[in-house]
C-alpha cells in the first residue's frame, strides 16, 4: 500500500469531527509530500529540530504539531510557526512558549498533557496539576492580569498505556473524557477546551469510540519507523 493509499482508507474511516495529524517524524521529506499531494495538511513531529528543517523546505499551508515531550531552551525554534503544541505539562513551559509566542507576535495553540497511563514513562499533569494550572490560568484571566496574552488552551492530550490490554487502554481513555467534560466549560480568551487529542495507529479507534476530537497516526500511514 501507498502512502497516499493508507491515508486515504485512514481518513475514510474517521467521523468528519475528528482531526487527522500525520505523524511524521523521522519520515523522508518525499514521504511527507506524498501524503501532502493526497491532501494531508496536519503533520506531527516530536522533534523540534527535525519539525523546523521540514518546515523550511516544505508548503506553507501546513499546520505543524509538536506531540512529543517539549525542553523549554528549544521553545524559541519553533515559536514562528508552530500551529499546536501537544504536550505541554508544567506551568514553566507555558511560561516559555507565552514569552517566545510573544517575541514572534503570535497566539500558540497548546494543549495540557494528563498522565493516565499506568507506566512510570509518560510525561504529564495529574489531576490536581491540572486543576491548579486551569486555576491559574482563570486568575489571570480574571484579574486581567494578562501575563500569558499570548497562548491559548485549546484542549487536553492523554496517552494510553502501552498494553494489549483492550479494557485498560478504554479505561484510561474514558477517564481523560470525563477529566475533558469536567473542564470544557471553562471559557475565557485563552482558555477553550475543545480538542481532545487522544488515539494513535494501535488504539484510535477504541480512542475515537472513548471520544476523541483529534487522532495522531504514523506508522498506519507512512509505515514502520527505521
Amino acid at each position: 500500500m501507498s502512502i497516499s493509499k493508507n491515508l486515504n482508507t485512514i481518513k475514510s474511516q474517521l467521523p468528519k469531527q475528528v482531526t487527522l495529524v500525520a505523524v511524521s517524524k523521522t519520515k523522508p521529506v518525499a514521504d511527507l509530500m506524498e501524503a501532502y499531494n493526497a491532501g494531508q495538511r496536519i503533520f506531527g513531529e516530536n522533534k523540534i529540530q527535525e519539525m523546523t528543517d521540514k518546515w523550511e523546505v516544505m508548503p506553507k499551508d501546513i499546520e505543524w504539531h509538536m506531540i512529543g515531550h517539549v525542553q523549554t531552551n528549544k521553545v524559541k525554534y519553533m515559536a514562528p510557526y508552530v500551529s499546536l503544541i501537544h504536550g505541554v505539562d508544567s506551568l514553566k513551559l507555558l511560561e516559555e512558549i507565552n514569552k517566545q509566542a510573544a517575541k514572534n507576535n503570535r497566539v500558540i495553540d497548546c494543549l495540557l498533557q494528563v498522565y493516565i497511563a499506568e507506566e512510570e514513562s509518560k510525561f504529564g499533569l495529574d489531576e490536581k496539576e491540572l486543576e491548579e494550572m486551569l486555576n491559574k490560568l482563570l486568575d489571570s484571566a480574571r484579574n486581567d492580569n494578562k501575563t500569558l496574552k499570548n497562548i491559548k488552551i485549546v484542549g487536553l492530550m492523554g496517552m494510553a498505556t502501552f498494553t494489549e490490554n483492550k479494557n485498560q487502554i478504554e479505561k484510561e481513555f474514558k477517564n481523560l473524557k470525563t477529566i475533558f467534560d469536567k473542564y470544557k466549560t471553562l471559557n475565557t480568551e485563552h482558555c477553550q477546551l475543545n480538542t481532545l487529542s487522544m488515539g494513535m495507529s494501535g488504539d484510535y479507534q477504541l480512542a475515537i469510540s472513548s471520544g476523541s476530537t483529534m487522532v495522531r497516526i504514523g506508522s498506519s500511514i507512512f509505515g514502520n519507523r527505521n
